[in-house]
């Protein structure tokens, strides 16, 4: 009589398992949902992994939080610029990918990487703008500062010119 208990014992807890498994795993296969639908939730989860803050088109990791007391931004009627910092725990190899992609996406132009042991240096540039990306290590965090400014419109060179005629 035991062993016939110790039996429906294992079949029961073997069944509710299998159920178990079996309700998991038609969790994931889309029921009822058009591929339209499933496309839309993944650009939409794809959409928050990255914010913009005070500068429009200069997109950043959502895992990098401001730092206040190093962020300085003027902005007028059609124009901001300034410096963001922010940091946060992300790899840096991963930010540098991150902005070069990003950014392109964004219609700026790269014109330099600069890589070094303590920092790397990212420049970019528009039509009317510059931009300055630098990330550093530093006390388990990754820092990183996005400065914004407008381009001269000017040479410096054409204006020392106008300064001695």
């Amino acid at each position: 009589m035991k062993i016939n208990h110790y039996c429906k014992t294992i079949a029961t807890t073997f069944f509710a398992f299998s159920i178990a498994l079996s309700i998991s795993g038609c969790a994931d296969m889309n029921f009822g949902q058009t591929k339209k639908t499933t496309e839309a939730a993944v650009s939409k989860t794809r959409q928050t992994t990255a914010v913009y803050y005070d500068f429009e088109d200069v997109l950043v990791p959502k895992e990098l939080a401001v730092v206040d007391d190093a962020t300085f931004v003027v902005s007028t009627p059609g124009y901001t610029s300034g410096i963001i910092t922010l940091k946060g725990r992300v790899e840096k190899r991963s930010l540098v990918n991150f902005f070069t992609n990003n950014m392109a996406k964004d219609n700026w132009s790269m014109l330099s990487n600069i890589k070094s042991p303590g920092a790397t240096f990212m420049i970019f540039q528009k039509a009317s703008r510059w931009a300055v990306i630098t990330i550093r290590d530093k006390d388990f965090n990754t820092y990183v500062e996005v400065g914004v400014a407008p381009t001269l419109e000017k040479s410096v060179s054409s204006q020392e010119t106008d300064l001695f005629n």
